[in-house]
Parts: C-alpha cells; structure tokens; sequence
C-alpha cells in the first residue's frame, strides 16, 4: 500500500478536542490573511476552511456566538444570506464551478466538527471531483495550496 501524507491532519486531530475557546469567535480578531478570513460584516464573516473538502470550501457564520439556529435574529439572517451569495459569486468568478454544495450541520450528532458556534459550508463542486481516492484511498487531494486559494478569491469580496 502506498502512503500518502497531508501535513495538516495531525494538527486537525490534536486540536478536535481541546476547549481552548471558540475558534469562530477568535478568528475574526485576527489579521484576514493568517486566519484565512476573506470578509467581515457587522454581524457575519465567511473565512476558507482550513480542512477543505474541496478547493474553495469556504464558510459563514455569524460573529454571535450560538449554536442554536432558532436563537439568530432577523438582522442575522439577512447578513449570513447575503454573504452566502456573495461567497458563490466570488467562486464562481474566481474557481468556475459547476455548483455547490451549501449547508449546516447542527450539533455534533449531525456531523459538526465545531457544534457551539453556527456556521455554513459552501463547497465548490467539479465534474468528477469525487474520484477514487476518496472512496477507496479515504484521501482527498487537492490540487491547490489553501492560502494561494485565499488569495485567489479575497480580491473578489466587496467592502463591508
């Protein structure tokens, strides 16, 4: 069998279960660039997933912390709704797919890796994206370096 080796998953897996704090309420104090956060509102940011499933996996969520949906307020919901589509614009222009996956998964049951603060996936989508090495290999590759990704789409966002 052969090897395959992705320098990220380690750090992935040593950080899934410490409680060092929230990390969607952390990355917004930081610069854009080191925490790969592409635009900020008042109320939401959208910030590349440094775990991608694909190419240009970026993700939104609302600077209140909250894991309850049923708790965001009108306001909230319309500036994550608009980020959303103004995160498909840019990857769209920028990557050229041909759709997306878009989504929330609520609580940890479901599949939320982070289940204490909201946040939504788009994942860019590709004919033939999901090839072997996924299914069989249970590896993904990417073709591009995430902080060239991050380069690539920043210029697109409009100012807050």
């Amino acid at each position: 069998m052969e090897n395959l080796w992705r320098d990220w998953r380690m750090e992935y897996i040593e950080s899934a279960d410490k409680d060092d704090g929230c990390v969607f309420c952390e990355l917004p104090t930081k610069e854009p660039e080191e925490a790969l956060v592409l635009k900020q509102t008042p109320l939401s940011f959208a910030l590349m997933n440094l775990y991608p499933y694909n190419p240009g996996h970026v993700m939104v969520a609302p600077k209140r912390h909250t894991a309850s949906f049923e708790s965001l307020q009108a306001e909230e919901m319309v500036s994550i709704d608009a980020l959303l589509q103004e995160v498909v614009r840019v990857l769209q222009e920028a990557m050229n797919p041909e759709g997306f996956n878009i989504g929330m998964n609520l609580g940890r049951v479901s599949g939320a890796g982070i289940a204490d603060h909201l946040h939504w996936h788009v994942v860019p989508r590709w004919n033939g994206d999901n090839n072997f090495m996924p299914i069989l290999g249970q590896t993904r590759v990417l073709p591009e370096m995430i902080r060239d990704t991050y380069r690539k789409l920043v210029t697109g966002f409009t100012e807050a």
